[in-house]
């Protein structure tokens, strides 16, 4: 039986789910499911640009676990791209963290975001 595996910590859920390919009906379309903390990895790493041991103590797991969440969400990722797949976020071993101040990407401004649901900037999206 396998190990169980220890909760990963997120900054927040993202603002859609789903993404697909434009113009193929979403039912017609093989989906790929990223879970949470691998979205969550892929944002640290990519995005905000950390290192992966800046990125694994933000999400609270040892550096090899960041790793191998990283490559399989990178995985999945390319699969969803080359293949015309509908990419699908949800679920997996995580919490997010209540209280947990939050910036905007485009206008930079930070705020305290909801524990458990899709965040919006108060400035950008009123």
């Amino acid at each position: 039986m396998p190990r169980p595996h220890c909760w990963r910590r997120v900054e927040g859920h993202p603002i859609a789910s789903v993404f697909k390919p434009a113009g193929i009906p979403t039912h017609a379309l093989d989906v790929v499911l990223i879970t949470l903390d691998e979205f969550e990895a892929i944002r640290l790493a990519d995005l905000d640009g950390l290192y992966q041991e800046q990125a694994a103590g933000r999400m609270g797991v040892s550096r090899p676990t960041f790793g191998r969440i990283l490559e399989s969400a990178r995985g999945k990722l390319a699969d969803a791209l080359v293949h015309g797949k509908a990419l699908k976020i949800e679920g997996g071993p995580v919490y997010a963290e209540p209280n947990l101040p939050v910036r905007c990407r485009t206008c930079k401004q930070e705020w305290t975001g909801p524990p458990d649901g899709p965040i919006a900037c108060p400035r950008c999206h009123p």
